[in-house]
């Protein structure tokens, strides 16, 4: 047995007591309950790094987990003090909290004192100003409890030599690593992956998911090629330290690591530490990280060929980029080249400009329900919902002036959309709830002396609309042009009255839409309005701004919300019935592509996704044989075209439906499948029997 697989049974064994994130931050507000905003959150947060209790496992290498989180309940005051926690206000997904991916390379280059001289220069710069000052000295007293767990945890190591079980010369080793990073920056290796995981344990200490690492194979680069250089380290040793952090990650959170993309001069940065975390990823076969690659024409087939063979496994993991879309479509917000070319991906797909603007938020826009406003004069039949009246369907004569009447829903919506966001994300005192630790680790808050979420990131925030069900709406718009005023074999009246009758007892009008073109086969005639609603939901989320200036980014994505989204939208005119879920993400509707992978690319390219800047999902499904050695080079030629002709993101399952319906009826046999479900990977089992369907009834392609 490796040692990330006896590290992940160690890690199956929680500690005794209850969750106690609360209680640790509430003992630092109870120092001082009515001190300033900063100084407030900063002792909460100096007491969870200082005061938690620090765990080991005898198979680390790569020390730090949320063990720590854990406390006797029987303590005096426990409870009370969760309590207490609770009376002051804290930041959730909405309001910028988490889904972030830090800047990793000044505190590589200076280490945490370096950090720490950082604000003492800044502090110099900003004299006089009470407001900068207070900041950062909430940053400073954050950095230093930091500093005292990396102390912990050194002393830990250090003590527990000749425990039964450990052993001595590993301890040892996170010793010296952990006190080496105390005084300066690291210098190897090992040292410089220890302080990351440090940080990244330290934000999930404050209760934040989804933090991305990043690009893990840039920032990290120069620490492995010194390394290897000098034969203090191989590439299987830098695979196993890989693997004794990743394994840490198989857990309900989503932690993309970006890998690859083009440098500023337009080669490639994919290198030898890349071919390491990919390998560590798939020797892992665990749901988490999730792992993306930045894909260019000039990345090598050769790394492409090992991606294949990882998502073959059944993890599904790499996701696959367009590096020269995601690019091109972050390019129209104004970054500056050097950052725009280290973007990332945070969550699940989401661009996101590494460590240079506030953390990320999103949420779905279901555009399929505008067809029932546009049928009923505004009013939602299946749930009470309302959109606008946009007039009698005795009025509409073409379907160009159907378009019409659909886009004056789709802005409306937008609009309560971005009304219904900014009342939440700009319903709080930014000013109040500030992040002092996190924001140590983005340009340019030390300097400016200001919180992330306050002035202090170099870009505004941004936020996501994930438009949901693109094959819904092609295939309904193709149907309804094809049905109303191409044959004109049903009046929109008729359509109407069908939908809202789930169809009963029209069925023979049911056949007649589903007969029309579906997209994902390469027909124009349905293409067409895929290619429309990706630039209409630009053209409408684009008039909007974010609370401090940053731009409404659109995407073609869903995670698992189709399923969700579907049960409150009645039938739609594809044939959909009422209840049913929706097209997943930027996918066709499953079982509609039925022309084979070619053609399905070549529909799925005509969207403009230089206009989708947060990314898109497109969900593909090949058999296993798609994985053999035979085969692969024809599945990287298909993804080669794809890319070629404008897609912007796969991400595939292989496996076989067979193994999926045997997992459904005996899960007990299949406690280890991983699946790719949409932009995560999971335990198949584990998941809700209509995302288990989802995954199930999607189009198996087989050439």
């Amino acid at each position: 047995m490796k040692l990330f697989q006896t590290l992940n049974e160690e890690m199956q064994h929680t500690p005794a007591g209850s969750s106690a994130r609360e209680y640790y931050i509430a003992l630092g507000y109870r120092k001082n309950p009515a001190a300033a905003p900063t100084e407030l959150r900063a002792a909460g947060v100096y007491s969870l790094f200082t005061e938690t209790p620090v765990y080991i496992m005898p198979s680390d290498l790569i020390v730090g987990n949320q063990f720590c989180l854990y406390a006797d309940d029987t303590v005096p005051g426990f409870n009370y003090l969760k309590h207490e926690y609770n009376w002051y206000r804290h930041r959730g997904f909405h309001e910028n909290n988490d889904h972030y991916a830090a800047e990793f390379r000044p505190v590589l280059q200076g280490g945490v004192t370096g950090l720490l001289d950082a604000v003492a220069a800044a502090r110099k710069a900003h004299a006089g100003d009470a407001d900068r000052l207070a900041t950062l000295d909430g940053m400073e007293t954050t950095l230093r409890g930091f500093l005292d767990l990396i102390r912990r945890y050194a002393d830990k190591a250090q003590a527990l030599c000749g425990t039964a079980g450990y052993d001595d010369a590993r301890l040892s080793a996170i010793a010296n690593n952990c006190r080496a990073l105390l005084d300066s920056a690291p210098q190897t290796f090992a040292q410089a992956l220890q302080l990351v995981w440090f940080i990244h344990n330290a934000f999930r200490m404050e209760g934040r998911g989804a933090m991305a690492l990043g690009r893990i194979d840039q920032y990290l680069y120069p620490f492995y090629q010194k390394d290897i250089e000098n034969g203090i380290i191989t590439n299987d040793d830098v695979v196993e330290l890989l693997e004794n952090v990743f394994i840490k990650l198989n857990g309900g959170d989503v932690i993309n690591i970006c890998l690859g993309g083009l440098n500023v001069d337009g080669s490639c940065a994919l290198n030898g530490l890349s071919d390491c975390v990919l390998e560590a990823v798939k020797n892992c076969q665990v749901p988490g990280p999730n792992l993306s690659v930045r894909l260019t024409a000039n990345s090598p087939d050769d790394f492409l060929d090992r991606c294949l063979q990882s998502i073959g496994t059944g993890l599904g993991y790499p996701a696959l980029m367009n590096d020269d879309v995601n690019l091109a479509a972050l390019s129209r917000y104004g970054y500056e080249k050097e950052d725009l070319y280290n973007y990332c991906m945070v969550g699940c797909i989401e661009n996101f400009i590494t460590g240079c603007q506030p953390p990320w938020s999103d949420g779905r826009f279901d555009t399929p329900r505008l067809f029932e406003y546009v049928f009923n004069r505004g009013v939602g039949k299946f749930n009470d919902t309302l959109g606008v009246d946009t007039g009698a369907l005795e009025d509409i004569h073409t379907m160009g002036e159907f378009l019409s009447a659909f886009e004056k829903q789709f802005d409306n919506t937008a609009a309560e959309y971005y009304a219904r966001f900014n009342n939440s994300n700009n319903g709080i005192n930014q000013a109040y709830m500030p992040d002092p630790f996190l924001s140590c680790f983005c340009t340019d808050c030390i300097g400016r002396g200001l919180d992330i979420n306050n002035g202090g990131a170099k870009y505004p925030s941004v936020h996501g609309v994930a438009v949901m069900g693109i094959g819904t709406m092609a295939d309904a718009m193709a149907a309804i042009e094809k049905v109303a005023f191409v044959d004109k074999s049903a009046t929109l009246a008729e359509i109407r009255d069908a939908l809202n009758a789930n169809f009963e007892g029209y069925e023979e009008l049911r056949e007649k839409l589903i007969a029309a073109p579906k997209y994902g086969n390469n027909d124009d005639f349905v293409d067409k309005y895929a290619v429309w609603l990706t630039d209409y939901a630009y053209k409408a989320f684009s008039r909007f701004k974010t609370r401090d200036g940053g731009a409404y980014y659109t995407c073609m994505a869903a995670n698992v919300s189709n399923i969700y989204a579907g049960r409150d939208i009645g039938a739609t005119p594809d044939g959909r019935l009422a209840g049913e879920p929706l097209s997943d993400a930027a996918s066709p509707t499953y079982g509609r592509d039925v022309r084979g992978a070619t053609a399905s690319i070549h529909s799925l390219c005509k969207p403009d996704y230089t206009c989708v800047a947060t990314g898109s999902v497109v969900n593909q499904k090949y058999s296993p044989a798609m994985f053999s050695d035979e085969k692969r080079a024809k599945l990287a030629a298909i993804i080669r075209t794809y890319f070629a002709g404008g897609g912007q993101e796969i991400q595939i399952n292989a496996t076989s439906a067979e193994v999926l319906r045997d997992a459904m009826d005996h899960p007990e046999k299949y406690q280890n499948l991983v699946v790719r479900v949409s932009g995560f990977s999971a335990y198949y089992v584990t998941l809700d029997r209509a995302v288990q369907l989802d995954i199930l009834n999607r189009t198996q392609k087989d050439h």
